[in-house]
């Protein structure tokens, strides 16, 4: 995990940001403002978004600034948080990630860790386990070059799932977004 990059002026964490999209078809259910974070231990061959693995690069946003953006679009289903990785910033995406559930939208999280990894770091990491707990849909696992198919809803590579966090933890083990009952 990398160190949080500060706090805003209200003592909030602030985000190390790659960038954004205000309105996304591919990341996710709905139309989605997409967040990418900045800095990502994974460096996986092929990746989208290399330029997003330096853990100096970026630059720093409150949460509240991005809030004001989300705040202006009323055609958006909900909030993506890609990467980079977002759980190396856990804290601050989770106070993000609770700002928008409270605004009524929903939220994915593409992950280079697998679902199992995540819920090893949540049992030492509250902040882990605070943002995997308001996460709808979580994508996870390392883009694969050898699996790369861009048949695929949402992601990379064959590897990568699509987790319904919601069913998941009404069942206590994954459940495939999209699988019926």
């Amino acid at each position: 995990m990398s160190p949080e990059s500060g706090a805003d002026r209200n003592g909030e964490p602030v985000l190390r940001l790659a960038g954004i999209v205000r309105e996304s078809i591919v990341d996710g259910p709905g139309i989605r403002f997409t967040v990418f974070c900045q800095g990502c231990p994974h460096g996986c061959p092929g990746c989208h978004n290399p330029e997003t693995h330096d853990f100096a690069g970026g630059s720093d946003c409150s949460a509240d600034r991005l809030l004001e953006e989300i705040d202006k679009d009323p055609l958006l289903a909900g909030v993506t948080f890609s990467g980079g990785e977002p759980f190396c910033q856990a804290e601050a995406f989770e106070l993000l990630g609770r700002k928008v559930k409270e605004r009524g939208l929903s939220l994915t999280v593409f992950s280079g860790y697998t679902y199992e990894e995540l819920q090893e770091m949540a049992g030492r990491d509250e902040h882990v386990r605070g943002l995997l707990e308001i996460t709808d849909l979580l994508i996870d696992g390392p883009f694969l070059q050898e699996q790369r198919d861009l048949t695929l809803q949402f992601r990379g590579s064959a590897n990568q799932r699509l987790i319904d966090m919601n069913r998941t933890r009404e069942a206590g083990y994954p459940v495939m977004w999209g699988q019926d009952s």
